[in-house]
Formats: C-alpha cells, structure tokens, sequence
C-alpha cells in the first residue's frame, strides 16, 4: 500500500506542509517524514510495535498525532487515538477493548491516566513535553534518538487496519471503526477530486485529532494533493480567526457551534475572508439561517458536509454555486462511491421521499473491532 507522506516528500521535500502554531515551527514535507520514520523505527526497535500492534495517544493536538498517523502506517500498525472528552471509566474501556500496546500521554491528561492506570494493563507508556511520569521515557527525545532512515516495512496490503477510531457510544459502548489503509487513501482520492482542492490550498485543524474529522477531512487529502496545514493545539475564537488570516487559509473546516461562536466574536465583522474558497460545516446539521447568515459576508462561500467515521468523512460534495441555494442540503455523493435510499423493504424510495442512506465504495470501513455482531448488521 502507498505511503502517501513519503511519495508527498519525494515530490515536493522543501515545500511547507505543516505550521505547528503552539510551537512556532514550520515543517516542510521531507522533515514531516522524518518524523514519521523516526516514530516508526523507535516504536519498532525499542518498543518491539509490530504489524497489528495498537497505539494509543490521550493528547489534545499535537504534532505527535501526524507523526504517528503516518510512522504507524510505515510498519503496520494501527494508530487508536481516545478521546479525552470521555470519562476515565469510558476510556478504560476502550483501552480494554483495542489492548494498545503503546500509550502516549500529554501534559493535560496524567490525572486521567493515573486514574485509569489501576485498570488496564498497557505494556509501554509514553509522556509529551515535560510530563512528569514515574519509569516513563519522554517522546521529543526517543524522536530525537531514532534513525530518520525510512524502516523496514512489513508487507502491507490494502485491507489491512491502519486506525481504529471509537464511535462517541450513545447508544451503548463505543465501537472502534476499524480503518483499512485504502479508505484513508480512497477518502484522499475523493477529497481532492470531489471539492476541488489543489497545492495551493492552506487548512488549519481547529478540531480534536482523535477524531476522523481532525485526521481525515483536510489532513490526509491536502497532503496527498501538496497543500498545507495549520495545526493549533485547541480552539479559541479570536485566536483563530486572527489564525484563518495570517496564515491566509483557503479552505475550512467548523462545526455548526464553532461559526456561531465566530459569529459572536467582536473581531468577526473586521476579519477579511477575501482568501478563503469555502468554509464547511459538518459534525451535525447546520441551521440554514446560519448558513445564510455567514453567506451574508460578501464573497463567502459556506457549504455543509456529510460523512461517517466508518464510510469516509467527506462522502458529498456540493460547488460553490449551490451551497446557498441548496442551503441545508449536503450536495451529491462524491465520486468513486455509490449511495442509495432505501425503505424498510431494502426498496429504493421515490424522489423526495425519506429513506435510510447506504453507502458502498472503497471509501467505507471493514467492520468495529472485536465486534463481529455490530459488523454484520
């Protein structure tokens, strides 16, 4: 299967590819890479992480987060980030569940490990920054240590895991999606073709990156077309917007509260989004008076998107001409995948009748670990 950050270095090297904005430091795609082999070879020759292992990071974003992504995927393994808004209980399961053999823990979350440590049984722990861990090893200086040399890689077929993101569990436990390696290229594929992106397009991530939104809706497609990222560790409204202009951001992910908060900024009506192509709205349904309210902006575009952990976060697509029109409607499916609307019956509906939605593609998850019922239904 294709390392999408190493060709992307073999391409363009010296390009920039990442602004890590809590650090002050711009990465070019050849030290992403670095990076990303340095996280493979340590995590393979001092932790023994084989093809199939499990790690974990409980963090807010980090640049750790983009060196494991791609690091595990060199050697096999499967990154399983947890989502630090769940509860020390909730995420004690789901460490049960996946058995990450690694764990890497940031500065804001050592109370919760603590709490959970009783609990579960992990075989390596790692600390961010300056945390203060009894016996544990910090994670910038096991970076530093590793060869920057691509690893040895194991034969990696396309169906083979590469992350396990946990659903928020609603309804019942969380359920890990498991994330084949072709999803995350066919997401990519589909990305780029489908909402038009290009080299010249700038995103920040405002959204947590244990999330497949955070990873996988402007990560990995902008990286794969040659863009650049603006990471920021956690969102604040002013601090963002001042972000969105400086960094001259062309394409930009939010949830439905994050524009209303925007909104509600004193320095909104000042800011200039004369850069921008479209601002998307996912996570949940936008209110078309929000939608019409920031399309109110001279010349912004803001469209709303649609996707699931488990089919592909970016699953339509809509053109700029149509996002106000068609305000409230996610557009059309995205190319390389096939949707239908279907009755009770498994029937296709009429046209402007309610149905449920399937999905089918390259695009779409093998199943929820450790959960063959939930799979197969």
């Amino acid at each position: 299967m294709i390392d999408i950050l190493a060709i992307r270095a073999n391409l363009t090297p010296n390009r920039e590819a990442l602004y890590d904005v809590t650090n002050g430091v711009r990465y070019t795609y050849a030290e992403l890479n670095e990076r990303a082999n340095r996280a493979a070879n340590f995590l393979h020759e001092k932790y023994g992480v084989e093809k199939g292992d499990r790690v974990s990071v409980l963090a807010h974003n980090h640049m750790a987060y983009v060196d494991l992504l791609f690091g595990v995927g060199k050697i096999g393994a499967i990154l399983a980030p947890l989502n630090w808004r769940l509860t020390s209980r909730e995420l004690t399961y789901i460490v049960k569940d996946c058995q990450p053999k690694m764990l890497i823990v940031g500065p804001e979350f050592v109370s919760i490990y603590h709490e959970m440590k009783v609990s579960i049984n992990v075989e390596h722990v790692i600390a961010l920054e300056a945390v203060e861990i009894r016996g544990v090893e910090n994670y910038e200086d096991l970076l530093n240590q590793a060869s920057a040399l691509e690893p040895t890689r194991p034969l990696i077929e396309a169906e083979d895991a590469f992350c396990i993101l946990y659903t928020s569990g609603t309804t019942g436990q969380p359920k890990g999606a498991v994330l084949p390696h072709r999803q995350v290229l066919w997401n990519a594929i589909n990305t780029v073709v489908s909402w038009g992106l290009s080299e010249q397009d700038v995103s920040p991530i405002l959204t947590p990156m244990f999330h497949s939104g955070g990873l996988f809706v402007f990560l990995v497609p902008l990286f794969y077309a040659g863009g650049r990222i603006v990471m920021e560790r956690s969102f604040d409204p002013d601090a963002s917007l001042k972000l969105i202009v400086n960094e001259k951001c062309t394409v930009i992910l939010g949830v439905p509260t994050l524009f209303q908060v925007w909104m509600n900024s004193p320095q909104f009506d000042a800011v200039d989004f004369s850069h921008v192509h479209f601002f998307i709205s996912g996570g949940a349904p936008c209110p078309p008076s929000l939608i019409e309210a920031w399309s109110k902006r001279k010349g912004v575009t803001m469209r709303q998107g649609y996707g699931l952990t488990e089919v592909g976060v970016n699953c339509f697509s809509m053109t700029d001409e149509e996002a106000l029109r068609k305000r409230g409607s996610v557009g059309k499916p995205i190319f390389h995948s096939e949707m239908r609307l279907v009755d009770v019956n498994g029937s296709d509906v009429k046209v402007g009748e309610t149905g449920e939605l399937l999905i089918k593609g390259p695009h779409v998850c093998i199943g929820y670990w450790n959960n063959r019922d939930d799979t197969l239904q």
